[in-house]
């Protein structure tokens, strides 16, 4: 059986939740379960909606912990086509659509963080 298809009216949805992430903590607690769950997402996507769907992220305030999630997405996208990190235009793109995206210098060092342990897995 062929499964249903966007333009048929539906819309297959994977609810993703991370767990690592303490409430009294500013960055999660472990950088490679982190970059797993974007691998997760980032597979996911491309294997249920052929790249094409939208992924809807969302933390408590919609910004601090999102901001972290879409910039290392960004970033190990960029890795993978490019080669390159730009951690710094990944947020700056964000802030520029919601302004407390990233909101903590410690989530912005732990993005790089994030794309150095990318670098060091691959």
């Amino acid at each position: 059986p062929v499964s249903p298809q966007p333009q048929d009216g539906y819309r297959m949805v994977q609810q993703f939740q991370f767990l690592g992430w303490p409430m009294y903590r500013d960055t999660p607690v472990n950088k490679r379960s982190f970059l797993k769950l974007v691998h997760q997402v980032d597979k996911w996507q491309d294997e249920y909606d052929g790249g094409e769907g939208r992924t809807v992220v969302h933390c408590l305030n919609g910004g601090g912990r999102s901001g972290v999630f879409c910039s290392v997405s960004i970033v190990c996208e960029m890795l993978r086509q490019q080669r390159c990190v730009d951690n710094f235009h990944a947020v700056k793109t964000l802030r520029n659509n919601k302004p407390n995206m990233v909101d903590l210098l410690e989530q912005y060092k732990f993005c790089y963080e994030v794309a150095l342990e990318y670098l060091n897995s691959a």
